[in-house]
């Protein structure tokens, strides 16, 4: 397919591209009606749009730009695109919101926001409605804000345990990240506001993300990363894509003809806006023939591509005039058709429920936290347990949050904050910093007939001793992750492997909790009594932790990746370019030192030389490539206990509909998380349903999943399309990757399906 596949959508919106001339002579603002659709009103107010507006609408700067020429401006954030002020289009004011409202490098100065866990810590609740609910909860906040671009909806597969943004990222799994990407924005639109969905595509490590060129022929990323966009799209259908950093088969993502044209526009029919990441543009003419609708945060860009560079472009016929209308129509449709025309945010903060939003935060780590193992019952914590010493992860004071323009500054304050590891430019935009949501308050408030004793972990000997002496020990592990940097190692860092193993030595009922970004390596895990996987648990971890810790909550999480034995079971067991990196470190720590970061003469690439990464996994992704491999990994996908038991029963295959029952055997309430796998000709088993069940004690409900066909289909490149094999396709119900509690068999017919 050619670069101009856009000319496909400008012929056939021909009757609406007709209609400049005759609005010339419309009534004012007709375009102002309501009662119009939104390709109506749109087309109507490109006719009376001039040049320089439609230049003005495609290109964006930094939200801190708007201070230069008002002191006073509160919607200060990621971003800032002007509106046509005459015509009644609002400006566009874009916010970075993965996880919250965020404010990076404190723009808005004491401005807070409710502090949602880590997305993979969502992912684990196996419940879009959760995801929905936190969504909804962030367009809430960010509409009071007067914010009405959220750059939210991460969607990237989490391929590699190692990246540094996997906490921003829902999972490994097609399905999962589909449906929870696809929920999280629905709710983020529900507000009248506009949410992205990102970092498209293939944008799997930060390591020489500006860079690197992620290699993988067409039928496996159709299978894999693109097919759980295309999920989330369907689902959520969000105003605008966000083209990520890299490369992808010799190609930036931003001016990738066959990302941006073919597949997302042509083949899945999106009619929203393509926006850059902030300073992901290498061209004018090239992105905006490719696909590229709006350069975003244009000071990281080397130059201006779509101010000065792109108005001569369409002089000259490099750009036709056609696909500036294009790009412009595309942004005025998605603005209209969710209401920041008819329904602007408003231009002064206003009154937000903080309170009611904790709850929800709340609720979402409550239900989300893992139990990976619970040996003898040790938890939840007995309540005859009269000293209790809890050691490490500045428990004493909060939750540890991710780095980056997904930080946000919660409500209740930055009780501890860290430089960054390393320094350097961006130390002054990243911290490590803490959410004030002490798990040791919060288990002292639940357990107050118990001692319950802090030690911070420095001093691994008095460690031991105080835990020798106690009835129960809880270690609290940490691994900060954050954007822009890879971690190089799974281990938890520093002496926290040999504080845990002295610890278990010396108490055979020591409690691990780790807060993560990701997966890490338990060289003790076969030492100590039980681990929980809190993950990055927002501005209610530590409530959530110590309610789950006692009993007051069933941990109901499920991995939403796989945690491998050890860094060699990974497809890449070391980080792809990592020595270009930090060769590239070398020479820049040798220059001048910069302590504050200029975005007029910022090199993104660090002076990084382009890599390829290869991706051989292609579309077996985690607990599919260690089911390739043989590989038994520590922890498998989809794994997590509770304090109660099920069990299931009556499989029933009926077409492409699976039915069966859940009961709760056991004699506490609970929420389990059945999943069905399918395992068609030739490849490895997939999950095609799941569904989160609440069960009293000897309560039994049906659960049904309908299994769409692109799963357990492949991908013809020839075709094109999809094709799914007539035949018999095993199918399991289980509680983890490779489980198979219930087992039967769909009959397939043949069946070939549009791109």
């Amino acid at each position: 397919m050619t670069r101009t596949i856009w000319q496909a959508s400008v012929a056939a919106a021909a009757l609406m591209t007709s209609v400049p001339m005759a609005a010339q002579t419309a009534p004012a603002k007709a375009w102002m009606d309501a009662s119009r659709t939104p390709d109506e009103r749109s087309a109507l107010i490109l006719a009376q749009m001039t040049l320089d507006e439609k230049i003005a609408m495609v290109n964006g700067t930094f939200g801190s730009a708007l201070k230069r020429g008002n002191p006073n401006e509160t919607r200060t954030g990621a971003g800032h695109v002007p509106g046509v002020p005459r015509l009644g289009i609002p400006d566009l004011y874009e916010s970075d919101a993965s996880l919250g409202v965020a404010n990076g490098g404190e723009m808005r100065k004491g401005d807070v926001a409710t502090a949602l866990p880590g997305s993979l810590l969502t992912a684990s609740t196996f419940d879009p409605t959760i995801a929905e609910a936190g969504g909804r909860m962030i367009g809430s906040e960010s509409r009071a804000k007067g914010f009405n671009v959220l750059l939210a909806g991460g969607a990237n597969l989490v391929r590699d345990p190692w990246n540094g943004r996997n906490f921003e990222y829902l999972s490994e799994d097609v399905l999962l990240t589909g449906v929870m990407a696809g929920a999280a924005i629905k709710g983020i639109q529900s507000n009248g506001i506009v949410s992205t969905i990102k970092h498209y595509a293939l944008n799997a490590q930060e390591s020489g993300r500006n860079v690197l060129d992620a290699k993988m022929a067409e039928a496996p990323m159709r299978e894999s990363d693109l097919l759980a966009f295309e999920m989330a799209i369907e689902a959520g259908k969000p105003g605008s894509v966000m083209c990520g950093y890299n490369q992808v088969n010799g190609h930036y993502a931003c001016e990738n003809d066959f990302l941006l044209n073919t597949v997302l526009k042509k083949d899945w029919g999106y009619t929203g806006w393509v926006m850059s990441d902030w300073g992901a543009v290498h061209s004018t003419v090239k992105a905006a023939t490719a696909g590229l609708d709006q350069e975003s945060g244009q000071e990281l860009d080397k130059q201006v591509f779509f101010g000065a560079p792109l108005k001569a472009a369409v002089a000259a016929g490099t750009v036709p005039a056609a696909r500036l209308d294009d790009m412009v129509r595309r942004i005025l449709r998605t603005m209209i058709a969710h209401e920041l025309v008819d329904r602007p945010t408003p231009a002064t903060p206003q009154p937000i429920d903080y309170a009611a939003n904790a709850k929800v935060a709340q609720a979402t780590a409550e239900a989300g936290i893992v139990l990976l193992k619970n040996d003898r019952d040790l938890l939840p914590l007995a309540a005859t347990a009269k000293t209790i010493v809890v050691i490490g992860g500045h428990a004493d004071v909060g939750v540890l949050s991710g780095g980056g323009s997904s930080q946000v500054r919660s409500v209740g304050g930055v009780p501890l904050e860290l430089p960054m590891p390393g320094g350097g430019p961006l130390s002054s935009f990243i911290k490590i910093t803490y959410h004030a949501s002490s798990p040791l308050a919060a288990i002292k408030a639940r357990l107050p007939q118990a001692q319950v004793t802090y030690l911070d972990g420095n001093d691994v000997r008095a460690a031991a001793a105080a835990a020798r002496a106690a009835d129960i020990a809880i270690v609290f592990g940490e691994q900060w992750r954050t954007e822009a940097q890879d971690v190089e190692t799974l281990d938890l860092p520093g002496t926290q492997n040999a504080l845990i193993d002295a610890v278990a030595a010396a108490n055979a009922k020591t409690v691990v909790v780790l807060e993560t970004g990701g997966p890490v390596t338990m060289p003790w895990a076969g030492r100590v009594g039980a681990i929980l996987e809190a993950w990055y648990p927002g501005q209610k971890g530590g409530e959530a932790i110590a309610s789950i810790l006692v009993g007051d909550v069933n941990p109901s999480g499920r991995l939403p990746v796989t945690f491998p034995a050890n860094a060699a079971q990974a497809p890449r067991p070391t980080i792809p370019g990592l020595a270009l990196v930090k060769a590239a470190d070398a020479r820049n720590a040798a220059k001048p030192k910069v302590t504050t970061l200029d975005l007029s003469t910022v090199d993104l690439t660090g002076g990084v030389p382009s890599f390829p990464v290869e991706y051989p996994e292609g579309a077996d992704v985690g607990y599919r490539w260690y089911q390739r491999k043989g590989a038994a990994p520590l922890f498998a996908f989809g794994h997590g206990l509770s304090y109660t038991k099920f069990a299931y029963r009556d499989l029933k295959v009926v077409g492409d509909a699976i039915s069966f029952s859940v009961t709760n055997t056991g004699k506490r309430a609970g929420a389990d998380v059945p999943q069905v796998y399918a395992a068609p000709a030739g490849q490895m088993h997939r999950l095609v349903g799941f569904q989160r069940v609440m069960l009293q004690p000897g309560e039994t409900k049906q659960v049904s999943v309908t299994i769409d066909p692109r799963l357990i289909a492949r991908y013809d490149t020839a075709r094109p399309g999809w094709s799914v094999a007539a035949g018999a396709v095993p199918i399991t119900v289980g509680r983890q990757a490779g489980d198979a509690v219930l087992s039967g068999t769909m009959q397939v017919a043949a069946q070939a399906i549009k791109p």
